[in-house]
């Protein structure tokens, strides 16, 4: 819970609590500023950072690096309390977070490429052995005289509500600091990320750039730990990139947006805290990153499920209609002769045969004509569909294709006749002009002996 504040203590009525929500809105309170702004610039720094320690397939580097922290936090403080010197001294602890962290990374960085352990296996190691290590440092802690008042516990749960100024100018030279170095280094990591044995070829030493992304997952952590603590600071490295995933697939929009939900995650979860007293801040943040992770999850607009199912029906849709034109033009082929149909396309197929033909059910194919109908694609006169002169065009290149594709799965793929898939695929985006060239012949010259069937291999005419 954020501090007592005018905007902190519940309100009684619908007028306080608006007035309460406007100060927040304004940031008019000194605490209210510290917090959400501090919060947010650390969700916009996290976002970016997190992008790509996610795309590199290291998304819990973050988790083992901040419980590596832990130790370095016991060690701070014993040896400062041992030495006469003060072991809660903001300075000294971070200073051992930070040298405990970057062993860590070290740490996972050996185990995976002198030993050649799996990724999973080194952060497990790393995570477990240096946390036990500052879980038993708390405890000889504890028995200290001066152990009780170590307050060591706000950096592993967070303590966001005490945040002061100084906290927050340093979150913002650790946010400036880790955003200049993505931006400077966006080439060189987002190579890291999608093609190593290029980035190396290109002279870029894969140590130092994994180097620099474990050090500002240190410096993110390291920041985190006023915040969000220890435990809850790998979220908002993971879930604002993860979000981000799913409303485009180019890297520096993907970082953009991921930065936004970070800061808007923070900044959300800061207000709703300081709105509802009793909830600690840091889970609350999370639980706001969370939410917003839902949302992109259900309506991102590059791999949300509401749009992935609406762009599945609408290709299902196409899909149906092409199989409707092609079923209409291999029975028109069966009652015509001539290498042309008549100028006004007048070969009519009864909806029966088109039915037994496909095996579909009266009233999908009722939609499936009344569709094409409304956009010119057939005409239908009683229990009988006949193209009309766009539909006729539109079929024949369709099953034209159609064949190609059987031709190929046939012929190059070695798959036998009646296991060759109906789906129709556009063939120009499958193979090489030279493999058209060659299927073209083999269609027009009839060179392949297979069993001969309305809908396969012969010329459309």
């Amino acid at each position: 819970m954020i501090g007592p504040s005018v905007a902190w203590v519940a309100t009684e009525t619908s007028e306080e609590w608006l007035v309460a929500l406007w100060r927040l809105l304004t940031l008019a309170d000194y605490n209210s500023r510290v917090v959400i702004l501090g919060t947010a610039l650390l969700g916009c720094a996290a976002g970016v950072v997190g992008s790509f320690t996610l795309l590199r397939k290291r998304a819990l580097v973050g988790d083992a690096i901040s419980h590596a922290m832990l130790p370095g936090l016991g060690i701070a403080f014993l040896a400062a309390t041992l030495s006469g010197g003060d072991g809660r001294s903001l300075p000294i602890l971070l200073t051992g977070a930070t040298i405990s962290g970057l062993i860590g990374a070290a740490a996972i960085l050996g185990l995976r490429s002198t030993w050649r352990l799996s990724e999973d296996a080194a952060f497990g190691i790393v995570l477990s052995v240096f946390f036990g290590a500052g879980v038993a440092l708390l405890g000889v802690i504890q028995s200290l005289e001066a152990g009780h008042a170590a307050g060591l516990e706000g950096f592993i749960y967070g303590k966001t509500a005490s945040l002061s100024w100084t906290d927050l100018m340093a979150i913002i030279s650790a946010a400036a600091v880790a955003l200049l170095l993505c931006a400077m280094y966006f080439k060189e990591l987002a190579l890291l990320c999608f093609d190593q044995a290029y980035a190396e070829s290109q002279g870029y030493s894969k140590w130092w750039l994994d180097g620099l992304l474990m050090s500002l997952v240190v410096g993110i952590a390291i920041t985190g730990m006023q915040a969000v603590g220890l435990i809850l600071v790998i979220a908002l490295l993971i879930i604002p990139a993860a979000a981000a995933r799913f409303w485009t697939h180019r890297l520096s929009r993907q970082v953009l947006i991921s930065a936004g939900i970070g800061m808007a995650g923070c900044f959300g979860g800061g207000m709703a805290s300081a709105l509802l007293p009793n909830l600690p801040a840091g889970a609350v943040i999370i639980l706001a990153c969370a939410i917003l992770f839902l949302f992109s999850l259900m309506f991102g607009s590059a791999q949300g499920m509401v749009w992935r199912a609406i762009r599945r029906w609408q290709w299902q849709q196409i899909m149906l209609r092409q199989h409707l034109l092609r079923a209409v033009y291999e029975q028109a082929e069966t009652k015509t002769s001539g290498p042309e149909i008549a100028g006004d396309f007048e070969v009519r197929i009864d909806v029966a045969d088109l039915m037994i033909s496909r095996s579909w059910s009266k009233p999908l194919l009722e939609r499936l004509v009344d569709d094409a109908q409304r956009e010119g694609l057939v005409t239908r006169i009683g229990f009988q569909v006949a193209l009309s002169r766009s539909g006729w065009v539109q079929a024949k290149r369709l099953t034209h294709q159609h064949r190609l594709w059987e031709m190929y799965l046939i012929t190059h793929a070695d798959v036998a006749l009646q296991q060759v898939d109906r789906l129709a695929d556009d063939i120009e985006h499958v193979l090489e002009p030279s493999i058209i060239h060659e299927l073209e012949q083999l269609v027009q010259g009839r060179t392949v002996e297979v069993a001969k069937s309305p809908h396969q291999l012969p010329e459309p005419s």
